[in-house]
């Protein structure tokens, strides 16, 4: 089952790249990249927390965008996201593959909003140095919604990320005894800043 969602991944990814590619004769094709501020799990719950050390959740992402449409306006994206969560001072890192299907409407001049499912391919997941391979569900889906400023080729946009439903890893923790079973909610939960550039 896992292979048969990974194959499905794959192939969605390269036909959303391709789709990219070819928009550039529609209206836009370009390349985005910027900052994940992270709280897998619960973000909202989680801000009283990392409040104190913000820079322990900031990740990245770099990726391509199309963007077919004016005023009403769908915009595929293909990225590859690393993000970061703090859990009692240690790290989970995450590295996946993100393809975010947003349909946006401009609102008033330069400014717009977007919204819609997310795809996402979780390729390595690391809990303080340590590889977690048994994340329950290696392919899952999200939801962005957010709000962007166009000046010609240049974009700016600020959105939230949030995963539809439970995703946990499992790691044990073998600091204590004999070792303690621990689980890790791997859902993505975060706001992303992005600049991309159309080429």
């Amino acid at each position: 089952m896992k292979n048969l969602k990974k194959s499905a991944f794959i192939a969605v990814a390269f036909i959303l790249l391709g789709f990219t590619i070819n928009a550039q004769n529609g209206s836009a094709f370009g390349i985005k990249g910027g900052l994940n501020y992270s709280a897998n799990g619960d973000y909202f719950e989680s801000i009283g927390d990392n409040a104190r050390n913000p820079d322990r959740n900031i990740g990245y992402h770099v990726g391509v965008f199309g963007k077919i449409g004016n005023k009403l306006y769908f915009r595929p994206e293909l990225v590859y996201t690393a993000t970061k969560s703090d859990y009692n001072s240690d790290q989970f890192n995450i590295k996946k593959i993100d393809a975010p299907l947003l349909v946006g409407l401009k609102v008033l001049g330069p400014i717009s909003v977007f919204g819609g499912p997310s795809l996402q391919y979780i390729l390595d997941t690391e809990f303080d140095g340590i590889s977690v391979d048994n994340v329950e569900d290696e392919f899952s889906v999200g939801l962005n919604f957010g709000i962007g400023l166009n000046f010609n080729k240049i974009g700016v946009d600020l959105r939230y990320e949030r995963g539809f439903s439970d995703n946990e890893a499992n790691f044990i923790n073998n600091n204590i005894g004999a070792g303690v079973a621990s689980r890790i909610d791997t859902r993505p939960d975060q706001l992303i800043l992005s600049l991309s550039i159309a080429l």
